[in-house]
């Protein structure tokens, strides 16, 4: 399979506008979203939901706190899908390329930002100078420059990498496809285990267990097993959430009792 114009059209101008979109709901970056919609543009969607969910959960303990950067799942999401379907090797030949080039993309998004951060201190300079009018013209290129900062290189990628990748999968050696694809099925454990790090994994371990029980043992869907989390969490919730009531209840008992008790000792 080869791509068509229009895909890549289609795809430059979603990337384009879905890495402005991230500064503002970071609803079209996601992993799971950007693999759907390129799914969807390519004609497979289920190909993209499984590279794009896989690398959700590779981003599950990953967040860029206080403007630093991390991996940009989102184009590794776009370009693993594009090439899992026009090179007929699956989700897993996609995820293994999609986190090469998640890296890659990192250090170019430490440049767009800094790019970003001239046309800030230019927005600076104009508000000193009392320039309003050069405002909007900056904050505009800001937002262009940002967009090309993920459209320029997935338009490139997609229009060179092509037949390059038709080449390689028709060259690669069979051990190392293997390999691409052992990684694409291990890094979202990878994902979940950072992400377990940074929770109370130890307060909620019997919940833990029996997730992995259902799982393992009874063969349960995922989905039935995110709907038994769903209650869990709720009860604890709950429970949780009545303990502190009745603790504060409590609180202003034995509040009352002191100051009735100090009033009628006045008494």
């Amino acid at each position: 399979m080869q791509l068509e114009f229009f895909q890549i059209l289609l795809l430059t101008i979603f990337s384009f506008w879905a890495i402005n979109d991230s500064l503002i709901s970071n609803t079209l970056t996601q992993p799971v979203i950007a693999g759907f919609i390129t799914g969807l543009i390519m004609g497979d969607t289920t190909i993209g939901l499984m590279v794009g969910g896989t690398l959700q959960l590779m981003q599950l303990g990953i967040a860029a706190f206080g403007g630093a950067s991390i991996p940009d799942y989102f184009t590794g999401a776009v370009i693993g899908t594009v090439f899992a379907i026009i090179s007929g090797e699956g989700a897993e030949f996609g995820i293994g390329l999609a986190v090469p080039v998640s890296l890659l993309m990192l250090q170019l998004d430490v440049v767009a930002r800094l790019g970003n951060v001239f046309l800030l201190h230019r927005v600076d300079a104009a508000i000193e100078k009392m320039q309003d009018k050069k405002i909007p013209g900056l904050v505009l290129a800001g937002s262009i420059f940002w967009g090309l900062s993920r459209a320029l290189p997935i338009f490139l990628m997609l229009v060179v990498g092509d037949s390059v990748v038709i080449t390689i999968t028709e060259n690669i050696p069979m051990w190392l496809m293997n390999g691409l694809k052992t990684a694409g099925g291990v890094l979202p454990v990878v994902g979940v285990a950072i992400l377990l790090r940074y929770m109370p994994t130890k307060s909620y371990l019997p919940y833990l267990l029996i997730g992995f029980f259902l799982a393992a043992y009874l063969n349960i869907p995922m989905l039935g097993i995110s709907m038994i989390g769903l209650v869990a969490s709720l009860f604890v919730y709950n429970s949780d959430n009545n303990k502190s009531v009745n603790g504060q209840g409590n609180v202003q008992t034995a509040t009352q009792g002191t100051f009735e008790g100090g009033f009628d000792g006045d008494e």
